[in-house]
């Protein structure tokens, strides 16, 4: 009852304050985390293919004992001394683990220089949010980068976490989130991290094959419950659900594709580097400005359908 109640006023928070600039977050003590131990493990491994596997399966094991081990150690303390400082500490942590505002309001500052025609500010804005070479883009490819960082962002970002948790509470979605952010760290397939980063990778991937398809459903049904084509919604998912070379980005982007008729993924830039990819979703119109408005409505149709989802499973558990 606890968990629920500090997973009620967490997501509230998310949605009322994001994740404003400047305050302390989790993710950036993960960051640095990530960093040290990354430093200290290349140090202590062999500098070969097989020492860097290893320094990275350990970066792994490290990273989840101190994230799983401090979110229950903080709760215990906690409720020590107060059953109400537990459920403050724990919504606020709750709060940490979930990027919902932040990743619409992120959205939005890309919409708005898109709108005036200032798309040296957009360029600007969408490389805050995706990992792919931006300056070369158009008002279209700026436009596609952030619709599809919101699609797919909206299975890790916000899914993901919720459904991990309700699951565990607060310790589970730290632990989430800390395999997480190795994944975006240290989990490129290039020179630096092509064995260092494989575990993360692999982990994150296993870790998210469950709410990467959930998040895709719900997304489905978002469509429908929030005026745009859910039936497209779901020929699409099922058909291009899997058009990516990781098994868990597209879905969202699928169903996202197919709620608003446009064409997601294909080729793009990578530090100087062309990248192909398949495309996801049919090419019925351009995308234009608007769908990122669209997309927000869609993100949070989404998230809301599974939360509720999650509250009643939670709470008919533990009526039981």
């Amino acid at each position: 009852m606890l968990s629920l109640t500090a997973l009620i006023i967490g997501f509230i928070l998310d949605l009322i304050i994001g994740d404003p600039i400047g305050w302390p977050h989790i993710v950036l003590g993960y960051g640095r985390l990530i960093a040290f131990f990354e430093r200290v493990l290349r140090k202590s491994f062999p500098k070969t293919q097989g020492g860097a596997l290893a320094a990275g399966v350990c970066l792994v094991i490290i990273m989840s004992i101190v994230s799983l081990g401090a979110g229950i150690g903080v709760l215990v303390l906690c409720q020590m001394v107060s059953v109400y400082l537990r459920v403050a500490v724990e919504s606020i942590l709750v709060w940490q683990c979930i990027s919902l505002r932040s990743l619409s309001v992120a959205s939005m500052t890309v919409y708005k220089p898109l709108r005036e025609d200032n798309l040296p500010a957009a360029r600007r804005a969408v490389a805050e949010i995706v990992g792919r070479d931006t300056e070369s883009l158009d008002a279209q490819g700026v436009t596609r980068a952030a619709v599809e960082t919101v699609a797919e962002n909206t299975g890790d970002g916000i899914i993901a976490p919720l459904l991990f948790l309700a699951v565990g509470g607060a310790p589970l979605g730290l632990l989430y989130k800390a395999l997480n952010t190795m994944d975006s760290m240290v989990g490129y397939k290039n020179d630096t991290y092509l064995y260092f980063g494989r575990a993360a990778a692999k982990t994150d991937d296993a870790v998210n094959l469950l709410p990467a398809r959930l998040a895709g459903v719900f997304m489905v049904l978002a469509a429908f419950l929030s005026g745009f084509d859910g039936k497209n919604a779901w020929r699409i998912f099922k058909r291009d659900r899997l058009n990516h070379k990781s098994p868990n980005s597209a879905h969202t982007e699928a169903a996202c594709a197919g709620a608003l008729h446009v064409r997601l993924g294909g080729d793009n830039y990578y530090f100087g580097q062309l990248v192909r990819k398949p495309t996801i979703g049919d090419d019925d119109r351009p995308v234009e400005p608007e769908d990122i408005g669209r997309v927000n409505r869609l993100l949070y149709a989404t998230a809301f359908l599974f939360f509720i989802v999650c509250m009643l499973v939670k709470a008919v558990i533990i009526w039981l």
